[in-house]
């Protein structure tokens, strides 16, 4: 079945747009694990949305294990032309999370997508943040400054949406320590937004290329405390993506055919009793959300987040919102709430 049949040329090109811009993180991922790693190049995994009659997508996982401990470039799209009950027309996305190995390199993650409605009105979302274990004054800046010059007019009010976005209130921390976020986002001109969406994408995947392989070349001897800030980071990273992120639940609640892709960004591991640590400050029913987290991990302190653990996650995590459907309220926002499950209804 053909995986991708947009109707309108904005939905074409928005396709287009993301697929260009997996294409190009992943030449330079490769590129990187040439020069740096042991050459092995990421792999793609195809799914589809109901055996490819309302879309799909492509995965690229990363195989270099010397420099990546989890990383996913995902590019999909989604449809419903043939559906007259559904408010979406389409839905064409990239989203990408990098986890390096060396814990003085940071990770990224960067999402844009462009959702198109029936009626033909549409908006992007145009995400990128900096998720450093151990923060870097100068990558801090450097990533900053590249994307406030991809969206000048734009970057105060999307730093500030980011900000709001991954604040973790129960830690009164944030995840990462620069963000963009643009929400519901549409000045009317298409060509104009999608050039914006171009720009951010392109610079938002160079410059972290670029510290990438800058702090890969010159921060060469982490220490046994940097990989266990590490480690602690990433269950925090875990923690906000699991309990927080609103395109994570909203992606696992409209479906269950790419578990294992939308929980992709998941680090290799985590550390469970730092998680059970939380518990108490969280509110409830999020408690008891966190309590499903930690039932599906094995009793160990460091557990391996593994595909049969990614879909034991997102099982307890479709459970836990069908349950307690007032609880999507307690997730993260911009300035707007996005209406990705209302979209496929």
């Amino acid at each position: 079945m053909d995986r991708v049949r947009a109707q309108s040329q904005f939905a074409v090109q928005a396709y287009s747009l993301v697929e260009a811009l997996q294409l190009r993180f992943v030449t330079q991922l490769n590129n990187i694990s040439d020069e740096l790693g042991k050459s092995q190049n990421f792999m793609p995994t195809e799914w589809f949305r109901d055996s490819g009659i309302h879309g799909g997508g492509i995965r690229f996982g990363a195989t270099d294990a010397s420099l990546f401990n989890r990383a996913s470039v995902n590019v999909s799209q989604v449809q419903y032309d043939d559906d007259d009950s559904k408010s979406l027309a389409s839905a064409s996305a990239i989203s990408t999370i990098i986890h390096p190995q060396n814990p003085l390199a940071p990770s990224v993650h960067i999402h844009l997508s462009w959702t198109e409605l029936k009626g033909g009105k549409g908006y992007w979302r145009m995400m990128a943040d900096l998720n450093p274990a151990i923060e870097n004054a100068a990558d801090k800046i450097q990533y900053a400054q590249q994307l406030e010059q991809s969206a000048p007019e734009q970057y105060a009010e999307a730093s500030a949406q980011g900000d709001r976005y991954f604040f973790i209130p129960a830690l009164n921390r944030h995840r990462g320590v620069t963000h963009f976020y643009l929400e519901n986002y549409s000045t009317g001109d298409f060509c104009a937004d999608m050039a914006l969406a171009t720009r951010v994408g392109e610079i938002a995947i160079d410059a972290y290329c670029d510290i990438l392989s800058s702090a890969l070349t010159t921060r060469t001897t982490p220490s046994e405390s940097n990989y266990q800030q590490q480690l602690d980071y990433h269950t925090l990273y875990f923690f906000q993506v699991l309990t927080l992120d609103r395109g994570t639940t909203s992606g696992l609640l409209v479906h269950n055919q790419n578990d294992v892709g939308i929980l992709g960004s998941l680090p290799a591991q985590v550390n469970r009793d730092l998680l059970i640590s939380w518990r108490d400050k969280m509110q409830t029913p999020q408690d008891l959300l966190l309590d499903g987290i930690v039932g599906c991990l094995p009793e160990t302190t460091i557990c391996t987040i593994d595909d049969e653990t990614k879909q034991a996650l997102a099982d307890a995590i479709r459970y836990h919102y069908q349950n307690n459907p007032a609880a999507l309220d307690m997730q993260a926002t911009g300035n707007s709430v996005p209406t990705t499950v209302d979209n496929h209804k």
